[in-house]
């Protein structure tokens, strides 16, 4: 027979419109030909399983007897190290130990097979049709489910919720994921890790992962890494919104740099979820900072012409960011997880910001007994959005009351409000503290000391004190899963609420 035969056609669907008895009687899409002779081809010669592998599971394939023989090709083939020597001959013994194959017709079934070939050039066609058929059998069974739910199968959903429901179970399918799963060969999991470790090796600075916009944070995490979890905890007034935001605007920025100079418009994105401030408040600190214009000035309108060119001019400039902002209040880890899909499917997603994690709700559906356990359950979902999308995902946490009473307010591990699962979930814990915030509540009152003397000389002290820590933050990486810990200092700028390198040395 000739190689270069037509590949076979899913068969016609019914004619849309037709009663509801016709649409019962439908058949769910499959193309048995095709899945037999794609079977004898790659008995035949196995490179026609290397057309295949790279997008073609034994799911796919709508016969179940033919599902059984191409994942006992599958498992042969990947024993022999990819590299073949597969047909009927080596494959005798595993074909008579199969019950599902003799309950087919055996060795009557296999010479169908080889009867059913056509050559090895449209192989990939081949396979191309059978995955087709099965993504219009998934997307059956998800429109069947969507009208039940619709219906009352599922009272537990209203329809917002649903909807949402529908726009995950698509997007699994879009992406492929959800219907796969069980072990990965260790082979394959070293071959990763392998290209994980040249790419760091190629890369010539110290950064590996996506830039934070700090030096000396880079250069102690290599950056921001895909899958990782990591808390930025703190008490009210450290800056935790204030750090987030740089972070999350630095690696933007990068995005868009890396973009120009390859002349294309940018294929990644920064998510912003906002659960506190609202997108107006978020955008007015990032301009604030940019522009190097107090934010209390900006919201009295106490601006010269100058300050307002410039900005308007940053502003422009900052139009241009791959950052959106999401400021749902109270938004559900089930919706938050949706917009993060959507947002990778339709621009890239390379980073998602979460201020803050005790706002956010549990998963649609879900009744957590006591608040520990919903933190717990909402780091475990933030984890697993991590690691779906492979994106980091940082996440800011607010820290308990007891940090408050101690002498020394720097932030431990234990100090985590309802912590649970946070430090358990997380790849990296890291606490923003500021000295010169608690030193400022402690300044000398004169009315305290018994002679204008002795108040000089706490007065003096006081300022020394403060002259050290001006203007100072310890950024306190308490937990790193793949590195070490230890205190990053930065540079903290009040007026603009901006955070920066700190300069220690100077030509």
């Amino acid at each position: 027979m000739s190689d270069q035969s037509p590949a076979p056609q899913p068969s016609p669907a019914a004619e849309p419109g037709g009663s509801l008895h016709e649409m019962l009687q439908r058949v769910p899409p499959a193309n048995l030909p095709a899945e037999q002779a794609l079977l004898g081809a790659i008995l035949t010669n196995n490179k026609a399983y290397e057309s295949v592998s790279d997008f073609l599971h034994p799911s796919h394939f709508a016969d179940a007897v033919n599902a059984h023989i191409y994942e006992m090709i599958t498992q042969r083939i990947e024993r022999n190290g990819g590299k073949g020597g597969v047909d009927i001959i080596t494959m005798r013994g595993d074909f008579e130990a199969s019950p599902i194959l003799a309950a087919a017709g055996g060795a009557d079934y296999v010479a169908k097979l080889l009867n059913a070939m056509v050559g090895i050039v449209n192989a990939r066609d081949y396979g191309k049709v059978i995955h087709d058929c099965w993504v219009r059998r998934q997307l059956i069974g998800i429109g069947t489910d969507i009208v039940n739910n619709a219906h009352g199968a599922r009272p537990d959903l209203d329809g917002q919720e649903q909807i949402s429901a529908s726009e995950e179970a698509l997007f699994n399918l879009a992406t492929d994921k959800g219907q796969e799963g069980g072990f990965l060969v260790f082979s394959q999991a070293l071959k990763k890790a392998l290209d994980i470790a040249d790419q760091a090796y190629q890369h010539t600075g110290d950064i590996v992962g996506l830039t934070s916009g700090l030096r000396d944070f880079d250069k102690k995490t290599g950056g921001l890494h895909p899958s990782d979890l990591l808390i930025l905890a703190g008490r009210p007034a450290m800056g935790k919104t204030a750090l987030a935001t740089k972070i999350a605007f630095s690696a933007a920025q990068s995005l868009l740099r890396e973009a120009e100079e390859k002349g294309e418009p940018p294929r990644g994105s920064v998510a912003i979820f906002s659960l506190e401030m609202s997108s107006e408040q978020l955008a007015a600190r990032i301009l604030s900072e940019q522009a190097e214009v107090s934010g209390e000035r900006i919201r009295r309108g106490d601006v010269g012409p100058k300050e307002f060119d410039r900005f308007v001019r940053v502003a422009t400039e900052l139009q241009r960011l791959p950052l959106h902002i999401d400021d749902t209040p109270a938004i559900s880890l089930s919706a938050m997880r949706t917009r993060c899909r959507r947002l990778a499917r339709t621009h890239g997603l390379n980073l998602v910001v979460v201020d803050y994690l005790q706002l956010m709700r549990p998963a649609i559906g879900t009744r957590p007994d006591s608040r520990v356990l919903e933190i717990s359950m909402i780091t475990q979902g933030l984890k697993a959005i991590a690691k779906e999308l492979e994106v980091p995902v940082i996440a800011l946490s607010q820290l308990s009351r007891q940090v408050e009473s101690r002498d020394d307010k720097r932030p431990m591990l234990s100090d985590l409000r309802e912590s649970g699962s946070i430090e358990q979930d997380a790849d990296a814990v890291m606490f923003v503290y500021r000295d010169e915030y608690y030193l400022q509540q402690r300044k000398p009152k004169e009315a305290s000391f018994p002679s204008p003397d002795k108040y000089q000389i706490a007065l003096e002290e006081w300022q020394r004190k403060m002259s050290l820590v001006h203007n100072k933050a310890e950024l306190i990486l308490e937990k790193q899963r793949h590195g070490p810990t230890g205190t990053v200092h930065l540079y903290f700028e009040g007026e603009f609420t901006r955070f920066g390198d700190l300069d220690t040395f100077h030509e």
